[in-house]
Parts: C-alpha cells; structure tokens; sequence
C-alpha cells in the first residue's frame, strides 16, 4: 500500500492510519507538489477498493463533476496517445488544467498497467497543470476500469477543467467510453480498415467528433469520404440535422505527431461543449454516467451479498429446493433476491465497488 502521506496518525502493526480529511485538502488545494502527490493517492485508493473510499468520495462530491471529460477510442495503431499527448499540448497553450487517464491493458502477473504514463506522455510529466495516470482496465471488456468513473471524480475535484480518457483500443464492445465521456473522439488513420470496422462496431452512433490521424500518408481522402458517406447514410442526413439543430460528428484531419490540425480538434470539442449546453444534452449523459456509476456500485454489493449466501446455507437450501421440485428457479431467485435486499437494508449499506 501506498505511503499514506503526512499528517497520519499512528495505527497498528507499524502502519499509519489514512487521514482522509487531510488527504482530500491537499489533493484539491495547496501547493502543487503535495496536491499531485494525494491525486495519486486517492486514485491508488479507487483502484484498490480501500475501505476509506466510502468518506473519500463523500468529501469529494460537492467538489466534483465540474470537469468536462473526453474520451478517445480508436483501433490500436491509430495514434491515440500520440494525439492525447498533443490535446494536452493545446489545451495547456489555452490555460486549461489537464487531466488525463489512460486505461492500459492489465498485466497478467501484478494486475497493473502494462505500458506507462509518462513514458508515452514525457513532456508534460513536470507540468503541475497536468496530472497523467494509467489504470489497468483488469480485463474489462469495455476497456475501460471499472474504478474510471470514480477517477475522474478524483480528478475533477482537484481542479482539473478538461480530462481525456484514452482507452485501451476500439472493438464491439469499445462504444463504453460514449457512455462516460461528454464528448467521444473517434480516431481512425489510413491503411487500416477503420472506416469498415467503424460501421461494425456502430462507432457511427457514439462519435462526437470523427479524428482521422496520419492525414499525411496515402488513403487519408479515401477515410474522409468513407465516413462522410456513412453518415449520408444514416437516418438523418447531414444537412437536414443541421437544419433541425442536431450535431452532426464533424470530421477533422490530423498529424498529431506534429500537431497539425490538433487545434482545429479542440474548437470542434468547444463547439460539442457549447452545443450540448444549449440543447440539454450535457445534462442528460451526466445523470446517465451517474446511473451507471451508482447501479455499478450497488451490483457489485449484490454479488459480495450472493457470494456471501453461497458460502452459507441459505442459497444452498434454495437449490435443494429447486432439485426436489418444490420451487421453480425462478421462485427460489426472487427468495434470494428478497433475502439479499432484506441482508443489505439491515447491514451498513453498499459498498465501494471491489
């Protein structure tokens, strides 16, 4: 476990006990040095599953949500740190504090990330307005750790205005990030088959602002017009959703190895931003991503519950039940459902998700 910081106080077994006050006082004001050193210990907190995250996150709700966050998806290849690197690149020239989680495939021995933050991300690791985390997605079919959400809270809370979310790589499962982010870049590149594996995997419908990366090289047009046919394709053609005052995903033409045309990405985010503003939308996918989070929690508590009634008697009994034919599955489930409800009203409630 991490080193809880000063402040702590003295606990058993030669371990200091987590001051959480302390920590969330310097993780959302101070100097920076020690704000950059407590982010990293309240997002170690998430990523374990510490019992104080139940207080952490109860200090940090009427401090978070402030941040707008942008995920990046796309096939793997297409240059999706490259372009984070560069969005935080022009953000900073804004003045915009940053912050950025990149959701790393886990490694199959320690459970952590497998590819590192600053190494991709070097030369913004001295910046104080810029916080980069990796997170191992611990095999989440979405790619994406489950403990994100909570991360971002994290992030929000200590000041950062925009987070981008990169995530592990683009497949069926990938359109995940659509429903945490407020804004989803798609980013696509030439030579790879993107714009076919786009429409397989409805990349169409979560796109919020279409990135096709490595503009230089052969195939870039042929990208461009792929997507832009797909999405005359589409139930509502172009120009008709622009005349009914619907976002139409713009397509934008990057180099971000160079930077070129980075900036251009983030007036379309403002543009997206102020869009959803206007129109409501922004309010509506942040109480989706609260949902999310909070049923996430809570089954997540059922499971514990259930593991908890299979290691005991009750589900066992239930099953035997089922296997003498006096109750039907679905009977001897709504007992169980009805047993786990009545478990976790008489307990200390839900916990922080494992």
């Amino acid at each position: 476990m991490a080193d809880p910081g000063p402040g702590a106080a003295p606990a058993t077994a030669g371990r200091r006990a987590l001051d959480v006050g302390r920590l969330v006082e310097q993780a959302t004001g101070g100097d920076p040095a020690h704000r950059a050193r407590a982010v990293g210990r309240l997002i170690s907190l998430v990523e374990d599953a510490s019992p104080a995250l139940r207080e952490v996150m109860a200090q940090l709700a009427p401090r978070a949500g402030a941040a707008r966050v942008i995920g990046l998806t796309g096939s793997p290849g297409v240059g999706k740190s490259t372009s984070t690197s560069a969005l935080v690149a022009a953000y900073r020239r804004r003045g915009v504090r940053v912050g950025v989680l990149a959701v790393d495939p886990t490694s199959p021995f320690s459970g952590g990330a497998l590819l590192g933050d600053r190494v991709r991300m070097q030369e913004h690791a001295t910046d104080e307005g810029v916080f980069i985390r990796s997170m191992a997605s611990r095999g989440h079919l979405g790619g994406l750790s489950w403990a994100t959400p909570q991360a971002l809270r994290v992030l929000s809370a200590a000041g950062c205005e925009v987070v981008l979310v990169e995530t592990v790589g683009v497949g069926q499962a990938e359109v995940e990030v659509a429903r945490l982010a407020d804004t989803t870049l798609v980013l696509l590149a030439p030579g790879m088959g993107d714009a076919v594996q786009a429409a397989k995997a409805g990349i169409l419908e979560v796109a919020d602002v279409f990135v096709v990366n490595k503009a230089d090289r052969d195939g870039a047009d042929r990208v461009v017009s792929d997507l832009r046919h797909m999405q005359s394709l589409a139930s509502t053609a172009p120009a008709q959703a622009r005349v009914q005052g619907e976002w139409v995903a713009p397509v934008v033409r990057t180099v971000a190895s160079r930077g070129e045309g980075v900036d251009e990405v983030v007036d379309r985010v403002e543009e997206h931003a102020a869009w959803m503003s206007r129109s409501g939308v922004l309010e509506q996918r942040r109480r989706r991503r609260a949902a999310d989070e909070v049923e996430a929690i809570a089954l997540t508590a059922l499971r514990a519950r259930i593991g908890d009634l299979r290691d005991g008697d009750a589900l066992q009994l239930l099953a035997a039940r089922v296997v003498d034919g006096v109750l039907d599955p679905y009977a001897a489930a709504d007992e169980l459902v009805a047993g786990v409800g009545a478990g976790l009203r008489a307990g200390p409630g839900l916990a922080a998700a494992p």
